[in-house]
C-alpha cells in the first residue's frame, strides 16, 4: 500500500480490507504510516469494516473475520501495542491498592505494567497465573524492594501470553480469596462482556473472579467492543474498569451502563 493521505474512504477501507485478507491481520500502527493518516482515521475505518462483517477487531487491530475469536498474540507482540495508555492505567490502578492487601492480578501486558508499580506497595499477598508478573516481584525482592510482599504462582499450562491456565491453575485460584482482582481481557462489550480467544483460560478467570471480593479490569480503550471466543464474564460483574483518556465519550455512557465505577486514567 502506498502512502496516500488523500484517498477517499471508500478506498481507503479497500485497500485495508485487501491487506487483512492477504496478510491474514493487520496492527493499527502499521495502517497509520502505511496510509499517512491519523489512528483514530484508522480505528473508524476499522470500525466500520467491522460494522459490515468484512473483518473483526482485535487488540490492536484486525483480522479476517473466520480468525478473530480464536486469535490470541503472544506477550511480545501485545507488549509493543498501546504503552502509554497501560503506563496511566497501571498508574492509575496501583493507586486502589492498600499495603496488607491481598490481590491477585491475571495474565496479560496491562497487569504486567501495574506489577511494576504494585512493587512499591510493600506487605502485599499477590496472587497471579501470570509468570512475567511473578518475575516482576521477583527481580523486585532480589533487588531489595517489594518489601515483606508474598507471591503465589498458581501452576498450570502456559498460554502464548505467558499465563498458567488448566486444572491446576483453577484449584489454586478457587481454594484462595482477594480483597481486590486486577484483570486483563482480549475485549470487552456490552452483549458478550469479558472475553477471550482461549477456552482454558477463559476457565481460569471465572475462577479468578468467583474468588475476589472485588473486581477490577485494566484495559485500554481499544478493547471496547472486540468480542473473543468465550465469555468469562458480564459487564455487570466487573466493580471498576480502570481505561484511558481516548476511551471515546459514546463507549464510556455505554460502559457506564453496566460497570459502577469508570476509571478514566
Amino acid at each position: 500500500m502506498a502512502d496516500n493521505s488523500n484517498l477517499l474512504a471508500e478506498q481507503r477501507r479497500a485497500l485495508i480490507l485487501d491487506e487483512v485478507r492477504r496478510r491474514g491481520g493487520v496492527r493499527v500502527n502499521e495502517l497509520t504510516r502505511r496510509l499517512n493518516v491519523s489512528d483514530m482515521t484508522i480505528r473508524r475505518d476499522l470500525d466500520a469494516l467491522a460494522k459490515v462483517g468484512a473483518i473483526e477487531k482485535v487488540h490492536g487491530g484486525a483480522v479476517p473475520v473466520e480468525e478473530a475469536r480464536t486469535h490470541e498474540p503472544g506477550f511480545e507482540a501485545k507488549s509493543s501495542l498501546e504503552l502509554s495508555a497501560k503506563e496511566e492505567i497501571a498508574r492509575a490502578a496501583a493507586a486502589l491498592v492498600a499495603p496488607g492487601s491481598a490481590i491477585a492480578l491475571s495474565g496479560g501486558t496491562t497487569t504486567f505494567a501495574l506489577a511494576q508499580h504494585l512493587v512499591a506497595v510493600g506487605q502485599l499477598t499477590v496472587v497471579t497465573n501470570s509468570v512475567r508478573v511473578a518475575d516482576v516481584f521477583e527481580r523486585a525482592q532480589r533487588q531489595g524492594e517489594a518489601g515483606g510482599t508474598t507471591v503465589v504462582l498458581t501452576g498450570g499450562v502456559r498460554t502464548p501470553s505467558d499465563s498458567l491456565v488448566g486444572p491446576i491453575a483453577d484449584r489454586a485460584i478457587r481454594s484462595l480469596h482477594f480483597d481486590l482482582l486486577f484483570l486483563g481481557t482480549h475485549g470487552l462489550a456490552p452483549e458478550a462482556g469479558l472475553s477471550t480467544p482461549n477456552l482454558a483460560e477463559a476457565e481460569t478467570n471465572r475462577n479468578f473472579v468467583s474468588s475476589a471480593r472485588r473486581v477490577v479490569v485494566v484495559a485500554d480503550h481499544t478493547k471496547w467492543g472486540v468480542v473473543g471466543l468465550s465469555t468469562f464474564a458480564e459487564l455487570a460483574e466487573v466493580d471498576t474498569w480502570v481505561t484511558d483518556s481516548q476511551l471515546p465519550e459514546a463507549a464510556a455512557e455505554s460502559a457506564r451502563e453496566y460497570i459502577r465505577d469508570l476509571v478514566i486514567a
